[in-house]
C-alpha cells in the first residue's frame, strides 16, 4: 500500500473512515468461518455509491485487489481480504423508497436483513426470504443468493431481487433488472450478480420485490422415534394441497446443545428426531385447514404426536432455540466447520443418516440440522479436544466423504453459503471442467484485470 494510494484514498474518504496496518481491528481478519484469517492492507468505510465507484476505479488505476463487506456474518470466507483494500458498506444502510403501488423497497447495500423485515412490516408488507443470521446485510445475503427456512414456499433471494446498481471490477457502473414483473430483454446479467460473492460487481443499491404480511402464521412441533421416518415425511408434506412455508430437521442432540446456550428450555426433548413446520395464510380457516391435514399426515407415517405452536410464547420458545442452533453447536466445540451442501428432497434421509455414519469412519463429532424441506443441510464436524492437526485432518477427510455422497445423490456443494475460500477445492472436484471455464470468462469479462474479490470461488 503506497504513500500515493493512501493519499489518494483520504482524498475520496477522509482520514477518519481510513484505516491502515495495525488500525485496523483482527475482526476485520475473518468472517464467522474464523479458520479462514488474513486482514487487508486497507480498510475503507464508505459512505455513498460515488466512493465505491471512485475507489474501484482507483483499485483498478494500481492493480490492488479489493474486497466488499458486510457484517462479516458470512461461512465461506468470501468477505476475507488477502492484503490490498477492503471496503466496509455497513455505513450505507438507508432505506432509499418504498413503492407501494409496485410492491417493492429500495435499499442501499448495508441495510440489514431485521432492519429491512421490520420496516417493510410496519406498512403490512413481507420480504419473504429468512437466514438465519438477521444480521447480515442485504448486499451479503444477495451476493450469496441466501435462502433460509422460508424457501419452501416462497423461494430464495435471487427470486425477490427486481433490480441492481452495481459497478463491475471494471469500474463501470450499470443498472440491471428494473421495477417490471417480467423481463425478457436479452441476458439476465441480475443474475449473474446475484451468488457471485463479491466477483463480478460490487452492489450499490438494490430493489425488492414484497409481498403482503401474512395475518396469521402457526407452527408445528412434530416428535419422530426414528430420523428416517421423520425425513421420509417430508415429500409426502409437499404433496399436500398447501405448501408449509418452513420444514426445518433436527435431532435431540441439537436441542440439548441450544438449550444449554440459551439457558432455556425446549418444549419437548423426548424424542430422537423431530420436524418442525411452519403454515400462514391471510385467515385462520385457511392456516388452520393446512396444518390439521400436515398433522394428519404426519401421525399417519409414524409421528408421536404434533404439537401446535399458535402463541407468542410458544412460538418464541421454539423458533429461538432453532435460530441458536449454529451458535449453540459452536458454542459446544472449541472450534467447528461446516459442510453447507443441498440434495434432492428424496435424499434428504439418506444423507442425513450417511453423516452419523461418517462420524464414526473420521472418529469426530459431526452434528446436522437443516431444510428439510428443501434439502439445504448444515452439516458441522466439531475439533472437541482433537489437536490442530487431527482436527484439520478429520474435518478434510469427513468433507471429501459428504461432498462426495452429495454428488452422487444430485446434490450441490452450498445450498445458500457460497464457495468463498473455504469451498473452492469442492467445487472443483464436483462441477465439469467447461462450467469452471464458463465461469472464469464471465469473471474477465465484468473484472479484467481481476481486483475484485480474487481468489474466491476458484483459482
Amino acid at each position: 500500500m503506497t504513500v500515493e494510494v493512501i493519499g489518494k484514498l483520504k482524498e475520496l474518504v477522509g482520514d477518519e473512515r481510513l484505516h491502515i496496518g495495525d488500525e485496523i481491528s483482527e475482526d476485520y481478519a475473518h468472517d464467522e468461518l474464523v479458520a479462514v484469517r488474513s486482514l487487508p492492507d486497507a480498510l475503507v468505510f464508505v459512505e455513498n455509491k460515488e466512493e465505491i465507484i471512485n475507489i474501484v476505479k482507483l483499485c483498478n488505476e494500481y492493480m490492488i485487489p479489493l474486497v466488499v463487506r458486510g457484517s462479516g456474518t458470512g461461512l465461506s470466507g468470501a468477505a476475507v481480504a488477502s492484503g490490498g483494500i477492503m471496503i466496509d458498506t455497513t455505513r450505507m444502510n438507508h432505506i432509499l423508497e418504498l413503492d407501494e403501488g409496485n410492491l417493492c423497497v429500495m435499499v442501499e447495500p448495508g441495510v440489514l436483513l431485521m432492519e429491512l423485515t421490520e420496516f417493510v412490516g410496519r406498512s403490512n408488507f413481507f420480504y419473504p426470504p429468512d437466514p438465519g443470521e438477521k444480521t447480515a446485510t442485504i448486499a451479503g445475503n444477495i451476493s450469496t443468493n441466501a435462502g433460509g427456512m422460508r424457501a419452501v414456499k416462497y423461494g430464495v433471494t435471487r427470486d425477490y431481487v427486481r433490480e441492481l446498481e452495481i459497478v463491475t471490477g471494471s469500474g463501470e457502473y450499470m443498472k440491471l433488472g428494473g421495477k417490471v414483473v417480467k423481463n425478457s430483454s436479452g441476458y439476465s446479467l441480475k443474475d449473474l450478480i446475484i451468488g457471485s460473492e463479491g466477483t463480478l460487481g460490487i452492489i450499490l443499491s438494490a430493489t425488492l420485490k414484497l409481498l403482503p404480511l401474512p395475518k396469521v402464521t402457526v407452527s408445528l412441533l412434530v416428535p419422530y422415534d426414528d430420523v428416517k421416518k421423520a425425513i421420509e415425511t417430508v415429500p409426502k408434506l409437499m404433496r399436500l394441497s398447501s405448501i408449509p412455508t418452513a420444514v426445518e430437521f433436527f435431532e435431540k442432540t441439537v436441542i440439548l446443545y441450544s438449550e444449554d446456550y440459551l439457558g432455556k428450555r425446549f418444549p419437548d426433548t423426548s424424542s430422537p428426531a423431530y420436524l418442525l413446520l411452519t403454515y400462514d395464510g391471510q385467515s385462520e380457516t385457511e392456516v388452520e385447514s393446512q396444518y390439521r391435514e400436515a398433522a394428519e399426515l404426519c401421525i399417519s407415517e409414524g409421528a408421536k404426536d404434533a404439537y401446535i405452536i399458535d402463541t407468542e410464547e410458544r412460538r418464541n420458545s421454539v423458533w429461538n432455540a432453532r435460530g441458536a442452533f449454529l451458535e449453540a453447536i459452536k458454542a459446544s466445540a472449541k472450534e467447528v466447520d461446516e459442510c453447507d451442501v443441498v440434495v434432492p428432497r428424496a435424499r434428504v434421509a439418506d444423507f442425513i443418516l450417511y453423516s452419523h455414519e461418517v462420524e464414526k469412519i473420521v472418529g469426530a463429532r459431526v452434528c446436522s440440522f437443516g431444510h428439510a424441506g428443501d434439502g439445504n443441510l448444515h452439516v458441522y464436524v466439531c475439533k472437541d479436544e482433537l489437536s490442530d492437526e487431527e482436527f484439520l485432518s478429520k474435518r478434510d477427510q469427513a468433507f471429501a466423504l459428504l461432498f462426495k455422497k452429495a454428488k452422487e445423490y444430485g446434490g450441490l456443494v452450498s445450498g445458500e453459503h457460497g464457495i468463498g475460500l473455504a469451498k473452492k477445492d469442492y467445487l472443483k472436484e464436483n462441477v465439469s471442467e467447461n462450467i469452471l471455464m464458463v465461469m472464469k470468462e464471465i469473471k474477465k469479462v465484468f473484472d479484467k484485470n481481476n481486483i475484485l474479490n480474487p481468489g474466491k470461488i476458484f483459482d
